[in-house]
């Protein structure tokens, strides 16, 4: 007989298989059991056929893994603990000292910073690159060059590039291309086919994505996706996953699995929303330039409709304002502060609308021809109803800038 806290431990009741509900089972672990030793030396997670340890993969992540890959388009998929993770991650995996990775100037700033901080310590060079031109690409390229980052649109100024150009050069080049497709999402275009229809396809060999945002929805996840088709490219970045020891929580894993099935009907929300905002502060007089690739005149528009409007599409729930060089930087902040339903935050994709000032001198290395002077303001639209955002948005200018 085995005392009550070993039997406790120990309980054989086992519930039986079988069950099915809506949302997938989670699994917790670090330790997973073997039945014998020949079980334990002959299991294998790199292909998703066994399990090893929790940090390998889970029945939860293996899932979630794969509805993404679906998502996407892809055949591979990796979890990281969040976007800036997924770039990292690539960027160890495919670089080394002596090589060179190229960025869009108008790239996501923390991966930008991670290129002038670590990587340059590792002795990795770094170069931008014309977001809007793909022969400003195509001359930086060089023997030493090993990766290029594409990123759709561009950060804060949204700017859409000529995706396919790009894609097409680095290929040509034979360079890695990287896209953070964080804004598509899987749904405004396929980034591994950007030519849909043609003989061959021809797309990105890598797409990172912040899961924190879209396929969350909450607000309340940090995670990042790692996705490929090719199976040598996966398991080059797989390793280096493996050997940094990077891993995602079960319950994050679980958020993420309830957000994806209204991950469609939640995108065309936030799209349609910020299409009419967007549209109603073109006819502001306190802003000199509204940047969203679906507007007509927004930088990169003739390469949005060329790439996402097709039978999916879309344009994303963010636009960016900015206001007349006229107006001081104290106004703009009172405009940021007196908004009510704008909460003041970084991120996007989930339920509350989002605004952020920006000091765009800052972050590029000169202020781009195709936009106006001016102080950049970033909105993310939630959720609610389009016409309290306007009345929001309406109050907060005439208390700023009447």
């Amino acid at each position: 007989m085995l005392e009550p806290s070993t039997a406790l431990i120990h309980h054989p009741y086992v519930a039986p298989a079988g069950f099915a509900a809506p949302q997938p089972g989670v699994f917790k672990a670090s330790t997973v059991f073997f039945d014998n030793v020949a079980a334990m030396r002959s299991a294998e997670w790199k292909d998703k056929t066994g399990y090893t340890y929790g940090l390998h993969g889970t029945p939860t992540t293996y899932q979630l893994e794969e509805r993404l890959c679906a998502l996407e388009g892809a055949l591979q998929c990796l979890l990281v603990p969040s976007g800036l993770a997924a770039i990292a991650i690539v960027s160890m995996a495919m670089l080394k000292a002596g090589d060179q990775v190229l960025i869009p100037d108008n790239a996501y700033g923390p991966g930008k910073v991670l290129a002038q901080g670590e990587l340059k310590a590792w002795g990795i060079d770094h170069a931008f690159y014309d977001p809007l031109d793909p022969q400003d690409l195509a001359a930086r390229i060089t023997e030493r060059t090993r990766l290029v980052w594409l990123e759709a649109p561009g950060s804060v100024t949204l700017e859409f590039p000529d995706l396919l150009a790009m894609a097409r050069i680095c290929k040509e080049r034979g360079v890695v291309s990287a896209l953070d497709n964080t804004w598509g999402a899987g749904i405004a275009f396929r980034p591994f086919d950007l030519s849909p229809g043609s003989a061959q396809a021809l797309g990105v060999d890598i797409s990172v994505h912040a899961l924190t945002k879209y396929p969350s929805g909450g607000g309340d996840v940090l995670m990042g996706s790692i996705m490929t088709r090719d199976p040598s490219l996966h398991m080059r970045l797989k390793l280096t996953h493996m050997r940094v020891g990077v891993a995602v929580g079960a319950n994050d894993a679980e958020a993420i699995l309830r957000g994806l099935p209204s991950i469609f009907l939640r995108y065309q929300a936030h799209d349609q929303a910020t299409r009419v905002l967007a549209s109603w502060c073109q006819s502001r007089p306190e802003f000199a330039q509204v940047l969203h690739p679906a507007l007509e005149g927004s930088p990169g528009h003739a390469h949005w409709k060329a790439l996402c409007t097709g039978a999916v599409g879309g344009a994303a729930g963010i636009f960016t304002v900015i206001v007349r060089s006229g107006f001081s930087q104290l106004q703009v902040d009172r405009f940021c502060d007196t908004l009510r339903l704008f909460r003041l935050g970084y991120s996007w994709g989930g339920p509350i609308s989002l605004v952020v000032p920006y000091e765009l001198a800052t972050m590029r290395r000169a202020w781009p021809a195709h936009l106006s002077r001016g102080t950049v303001v970033r909105f993310s639209i939630g959720l609610e109803a389009v016409a309290d955002l306007q009345l929001d948005l309406e109050h907060a200018l005439a208390v700023a800038f009447g």
